[in-house]
């Protein structure tokens, strides 16, 4: 946002672009938009990016969360639609020495080359302290009207926002899921047990319980009432999709081929997992396209599970 006010006080015309993965989306991006005036495109670049992200050529930070190649990628795309419609530059709103991984000079650097666009990607909170840019070069921005913003404090960037008259912008986490440790231990967890991953396993990874059953089945147990409805929604025909008959409980989803064993072993699982008494016995329907059946569980404590949690 501050970026964006500062190529204003130049007379340039800003558009903004944010990009939708399964790991983040744009909904900041939305709110801020709002207060500057300037349009806004969103991006997918879902697959693109899961594919990019299983191999990242400048590996991961402190999670899985590989910030480098991420930059790189979302620079990339932004700069084929820069050359096709006539845009002069990019621009983001990064800031030399703020982040450990994704903004020291060198890692600054190794964006712009990976993108494809070296000399062409301007960062104006941190500009006077960078290599000249080409847009400054040719004289379409005043470099001396740039700043020269370094280190982690916010202190300067907030007194702008002060003096722009902008009160709500975002907190300084990126909101990535990428950088939560539980989701990267599930994602991790599928990198090395699956060989082909699409985005809806990804969207899986967001709901529920996961548990690895002994025969290497992976079942995604709801929590909440609304991981029930989006597990049922994200069911495809070779799926197998569980619930507990007559007391509440949760939806549970084998997505991908099971063993009977597994089978058996989910059906008594999403049962332990119902609010049916333990010990009693409790049926459970299984259904998978078109077909449907059920079967009778013996009833057991969820704890007997916990070693199977992922």
């Amino acid at each position: 946002m501050m970026a964006a006010r500062l190529l204003q006080e130049q007379g340039i015309e800003v558009t903004a672009i944010t990009f939708q993965t399964p790991f983040f989306g744009p909904e900041s991006a939305k709110k801020s938009v709002a207060q500057l005036g300037i349009s806004l495109r969103v991006v997918d670049i879902g697959v693109a990016h899961l594919e990019m992200l299983r191999n990242p050529r400048y590996g991961y930070g402190s999670q899985i969360n590989p910030c480098i190649d991420c930059h790189a990628l979302m620079l990339r795309t932004a700069g084929k639609i820069m050359e096709a419609e006539g845009f002069d530059f990019l621009f983001t709103g990064e800031v030399l020495g703020q982040r450990p991984m994704s903004q020291r000079r060198d890692a600054l650097m190794s964006v712009d080359k990976l993108s494809g666009y070296p000399g062409h990607i301007l960062r104006p909170l941190s500009a006077g302290l960078l290599p000249v840019t080409i847009p400054e070069r040719e004289g379409k921005v005043d470099r001396a009207r740039l700043l020269k913003i370094h280190g982690r404090s916010r202190k300067e960037q907030m007194a702008l926002a002060a003096q722009y008259g902008i009160r709500d912008y975002p907190s300084p986490a990126g909101g990535c899921l990428l950088t939560n440790p539980g989701f990267a231990h599930r994602l991790r967890d599928l990198f090395t047990t699956q060989e082909k991953i699409d985005l809806r396993d990804v969207e899986l990874l967001k709901r529920g319980r996961h548990l690895r059953l002994p025969h290497g089945s992976r079942l995604v147990v709801g929590r909440i009432h609304a991981d029930n409805v989006k597990l049922t929604e994200l069911a495809r025909p070779v799926d197998v999709v569980l619930k507990v008959n007559d007391v509440p409980g949760p939806t549970a989803l084998l997505p991908r081929d099971a063993t009977a064993a597994d089978l058996e072993l989910a059906a008594v699982v999403v049962a332990a997992y119902s609010d049916a008494v333990p010990g009693t016995e409790a049926i459970v329907s299984l259904s998978s396209g078109q077909s449907g059946w059920s079967v009778t569980v013996m009833v057991r404590r969820k704890e007997e599970f916990r070693e199977m949690l992922i």
